[in-house]
């Protein structure tokens, strides 16, 4: 059972919780680093979070074709059958969906898991992101019931997006200011319009400070502490201990006590995209110029094959990239924890 069904996703939720650590959740754009993603969760003996983002579901359905509903479904059904040779269990998630491309990616990839759910099957993924950042909250919050609502009836974990992420994604920017630090009102307004689990299971992508892109450690000014200012807020009120899942976006450049000091507050799924982007194509980089002559037909010359070959340099870029997860993996906790 490589692939978690609903009820397994859920186990793996209520673990990372109970036990302290988040599952490291890797963005992918092709077979090959999905692949190295498999493999370095392997590699860490942990369970994991395989996510592909409205840029990565346009790439993978290729570029001529552009649609992210094809790309997602394709990712989908590879990876059920390629992780079944892999000892630890994966989950299926789709990253930042931002309201313009709703009809585009998450509605109809909803629709083919209720599709699926009604033949007695598994969703197609085990969660969906609805980033309402860029929305007025209300607005926010009331797409996010209609889509639980959904998700719920499909089996599937809805992920919310409260507060704003910094930095710039697949295109979508998000500005530096005050608005990178959820409110303890911005919490308690999603617990009162999307319950805490009784209307379906749902994630928190609260934001405490996080940007997306490339930061050296120390450059991001983190807050963790306003995780924990929400999750006492809301528990006040409903008497539940950490009554949120938590999602750690924006990570790098964080400082690793600032990672487990999220975690400790509730953090369960931990996005890693840019890291494992860098660690994929550093090797490829290197193995250019260390091979120029060969990858190029110099001087009307024929080259050399064996390094040219896409196989010779995709090697070590999985291999690379697989490493940065087990690291992600050991930096989260995670590692050492399979449920299988």
């Amino acid at each position: 059972m490589p692939i978690a069904t609903p009820e397994v996703y859920a186990e793996m939720l209520d673990r990372a919780k109970a036990g302290g650590f988040a599952y490291p959740a890797i963005n992918v754009t092709s077979s090959q680093t999905l692949n190295a993603a498999l493999r370095g969760f392997a590699e860490a003996e942990s369970d994991g979070i395989v996510q592909v983002s409205t840029g990565g579901a346009d790439f993978l359905s290729g570029t001529t074709v552009k649609n992210m509903v094809t790309g997602s479904v394709a990712l989908a059904e590879y990876a059920r059958v390629v992780a079944a040779n892999y000892p630890v269990t994966i989950a299926l998630h789709t990253d930042h969906c931002p309201k313009d491309k709703l009809a585009g990616f998450v509605r109809p990839l909803l629709d083919i898991s209720l599709e699926r759910v009604a033949r007695g099957e598994d969703p197609l993924f085990q969660s969906h992101m609805w980033d309402g950042s860029a929305v007025p909250l209300d607005e926010n919050l009331e797409i996010a019931k209609e889509l639980l609502e959904k998700t719920a009836r499909a089996r599937i974990v809805l992920e919310v997006e409260i507060g704003v992420v910094g930095g710039e994604e697949d295109g979508v920017v998000g500005e530096i200011n005050e608005k990178l630090y959820t409110t303890t009102e911005d919490a308690l307004a999603t617990a009162e319009a999307l319950g805490l689990g009784e209307r379906g299971r749902y994630m928190l992508a609260a934001t405490f400070g996080n940007v997306h892109g490339v930061y050296k450690p120390g450059h991001v000014k983190l807050r963790p502490s306003v995780l924990k200012e929400i999750q006492d807020a809301v528990s006040a009120k409903y008497g539940t201990e950490k009554p949120f899942d938590l999602v750690f976006h924006g990570g790098s450049g964080s400082l690793l006590e600032e990672i487990h000091e999220a975690i400790s507050y509730g953090v369960v799924k931990m996005n890693i995209d840019t890291d494992t982007q860098y660690a994929f194509t550093r090797p490829i980089v290197e193995h250019m110029f260390k091979n120029y002559d060969g990858v190029l037909k110099v001087d009307g010359d024929v080259g050399n094959k064996k390094v040219y070959d896409p196989r010779s340099y995709g090697k070590a870029a999985e291999t690379s990239m697989a490493a940065r997860i087990v690291e992600a993996a050991q930096h989260l906790k995670s590692a050492g924890t399979k449920i299988s």
